[in-house]
């Protein structure tokens, strides 16, 4: 009879030793720079979370900005924007550039400084003083001249919500030569100097008529520059008929509590707007945003709005993988991941949590594979039954609405292994702060666990999504795993193509790297 003590040794030295620990104290593998710094990139928002502060965030990313160079951190500040939409730290990382390599500098502010609001964050981080310099300098200077002028009056105008800096701050700080005499009135009025009111651009002398209480329709102007105003339902009706896709998924309770649903055409178009597909990609909506919607809407909201929000959530899940073979869906809803997914600031907190997202990736995977089995786990693995013909919104409500405990990653794959299941690929939506599973000699938990499985699948792959920035994992990077962080439906598409066999070695560092090859 074979030694099964010397076997089990044997095969243990197959597991590769961790290296690290987590933010909990338990064994962990650490990330290599480049990955780590791909971690903060598409999930760090520069807020409180969990396990960290938001200092210990920015400085660590800047320390990471200096071991990797310049060349990758264009790559990441490309995909944090392009493809996590985030908005900070493409900032940041572009910020950092201007002091380090001009052409990278440039090369990455034309591709990830695309609107006002990225503007401002731009112009204050540089002004702050983190990047390594307080003033904007000439590149950049000429750099935020170009984006303006590349604007039509109209465009600068509807974007000019905002402060610290205001856009006519930046227009203190980078003196825009202006092109002709409407471009000249319209800085002095956005500068609040002298300057000739004939010569202002249209849309600002309708804003400004309609301020002064004239018999006027109100203005094709975001929202927020009329609210101080007072308006009639009317004007709240134009308001709903054309607001920006975003605007109009946050107030809609708003449009109801003003009446403007209850004017006919109203509900119809708004309604048609949610779902059109191509305003869902120009917003660049994160799924677990259209799930808050659809949860906050009051009873006032007709039922056609809440109807076209799971409408709209079917077609943002668009690049959710259909997998060949069996599936199996692994979200964290311990305790840890009750907390908000882009962190806590004070006066500006989101609702949405960490398990929100895990649930919802969960939820959308199910959708797309019915018969994936999904596998929640804290302390130990959590029993549930979901129904794939259930909506998107109604599966991820009953994932995020359990859980609670303690973190053990490796809970679905022992539960695998003990039913000698079969399977191809498993998939891990978690924080990767898993201690409850500590014991392991060698490796972590996890990590055994998924050999086991593998000997019974050995074609089998493993993904980790992580939701929070990190710089640990509870697996080793190689040829059947897959850790990527991020909460955007953007990695899905790095699943689908791992799970496809596309991606080789270091597989989401080269897939960032390919942004500026």
């Amino acid at each position: 009879m074979a030694n099964k003590t010397l076997f089990q040794t044997i095969f243990g030295a197959f597991i590769p030793a961790t290296n690290t620990v987590n933010h909990e104290g338990a064994p962990a593998y650490k990330l290599s720079p480049k990955q780590a710094l791909a971690q903060y990139a598409a999930t760090g928002c520069f807020n409180r979370t969990f396990y960290a502060s938001a200092e210990e965030q920015l400085t660590r990313v800047l320390e990471l900005c200096e071991e990797v160079g310049p060349e990758f951190v264009a790559a990441v500040a490309i995909y944090s924007r392009r493809n996590a939409y985030m908005k900070d730290m493409p900032a940041l990382l572009c910020a950092w550039l201007s002091g380090r390599d001009a052409r990278l500098h440039e090369f990455v502010f034309a591709r990830v400084i695309d609107n006002m609001k990225m503007l401002r964050t731009y112009v204050q981080i540089l002004r702050s003083g983190v990047t390594g310099r307080k003033s904007l300098g000439t590149a950049p200077k000429r750099l935020v001249r170009e984006w303006i002028a590349a604007r039509t009056e109209d465009q600068l105008f509807r974007a000019s919500v905002g402060q610290d800096p205001s856009f006519g701050d930046i227009l203190r700080m980078v003196h825009p030569k202006p092109a002709d005499a409407t471009r000249e009135a319209f800085y002095g009025y956005m500068l609040g100097r002298r300057h000739n009111e004939q010569a202002l651009p249209e849309l600002v002398l309708q804003y400004e008529a309609f301020r002064a209480g004239k018999p006027v329709d109100a203005p094709d102007l975001p929202f927020q520059m009329l609210t101080d105003l007072p308006l009639s339902l009317g004007d709240w009706v134009a308001i709903a008929s054309r607001a920006s896709w975003q605007t109009t998924r946050m107030n809609l309770n708003t449009f109801a509590r003003k009446g403007a649903f209850e004017v006919p055409g109203v509900t119809e178009t708004v309604a048609n707007r949610l779902r059109d597909p191509a305003e869902i990609a120009k917003a660049r909506v994160f799924p677990y945003q259209l799930m808050v919607a659809w949860k906050n809407c009051s009873n006032d909201v007709p039922v056609a709005v809440r109807d076209a929000l799971q409408d709209a959530m079917e077609i943002a899940i668009g690049n959710v993988p259909a997998f060949a073979g069996k599936v199996y869906v692994c979200p964290d809803v311990s305790g840890s991941m009750r907390s908000p997914v882009t962190g806590a600031r004070k006066g500006s907190t989101s609702a949405v949590t960490c398990v929100d997202v895990a649930a919802l990736m969960a939820a959308a995977i199910l959708r797309r594979n019915p018969s994936a089995e999904v596998i929640p786990f804290e302390t130990g693995v959590v029993s549930i039954r979901l129904n794939s013909r259930d909506s998107v919104m109604t599966n991820a409500e009953k994932l995020g609405s359990i859980g609670g405990g303690g973190t053990n990653c490796s809970a679905p794959l022992r539960l695998l292994n003990k039913r000698q299941a079969e399977g191809d690929v498993v998939i891990f939506v978690s924080d990767n702060e898993s201690w409850v599973d500590q014991g392991c000699k060698r490796g972590t938990a996890l990590m055994g666990a998924w050999e086991e499985f593998r000997k019974r699948n050995p074609s089998a792959k493993l993904v980790c999504v992580d939701v929070q920035p990190c710089e640990t994992s509870q697996v080793t990077e190689r040829a059947d795993i897959l850790n990527v962080g991020g909460f955007s439906d953007q990695v899905f598409d790095l699943i689908a193509a791992f799970a496809a066999g596309e991606l080789n070695g270091d597989h989401w560092v080269r897939r960032i790297q390919q942004l500026v090859m």
